[in-house]
């Protein structure tokens, strides 16, 4: 029996990785937004245009990693054949993903001790990644990566930060002894 589908991979990634990672390259477009001082829908434009730049564009030729993706080794795949997505099922995948951040981005920007109705803007990236906690599969998929039709996998590539980050906690735990 041959089948066109190829299997997929072992490395199963951490929910706290993934947020790790996408927490590295929200930071470092929310912090461009902030230096160019882009406020309502100036920034919801820059942020799209920087989103879809470093998410698509670079993830595209980069093996399928983000520059957060490579700090914590792990990499977008095509569910269904087991390669770094094609342009179109990543544009769909970060576009979903891309506003939900833009919306917490402008919900973080506008929060006051008065104005706590403003956290409803973070709802839709807490939606999308709490579909996690509901899939029972052997790689659980969020809302973004269900529509772009891609997993996310550990990766060989990149930085390991988070091992980095591990060691140097437990060599300063042996040196307070």
């Amino acid at each position: 029996m041959s089948s066109d589908l190829v299997p997929l991979p072992d490395p199963k990634v951490p929910m706290w990785r993934r947020c790790a990672a996408l927490g590295i390259d929200f930071f470092l477009i929310g912090l461009l937004c902030v230096a160019l001082g882009a406020n309502g829908v100036t920034l919801l434009f820059v942020f799209m245009i920087s989103w879809l730049a470093t998410r698509v564009f670079v993830v595209s030729k980069n093996q399928g990693q983000s520059l957060g993706g490579w700090a914590f080794d792990i990499r977008v795949v095509d569910s269904q054949f087991n390669r770094t997505p094609r342009l179109l099922e990543l544009t769909k995948r970060e576009t979903v993903m891309g506003l939900g951040a833009a919306l917490f981005l402008m919900g973080l920007g506008g929060l006051t001790s008065g104005n706590a109705g403003i956290l409803l803007l973070m709802l839709p990236i807490v939606i999308d990644g709490g579909a996690v906690l509901f899939d029972t599969s052997r790689h659980p998929q969020t809302v973004h990566d269900r529509i772009g039709q891609t997993i996310v996998i550990g990766s060989r590539r990149g930085y390991s930060l988070d091992l980095k980050i591990r060691y140097l906690i437990d060599k300063v735990k042996r040196e307070m002894k």
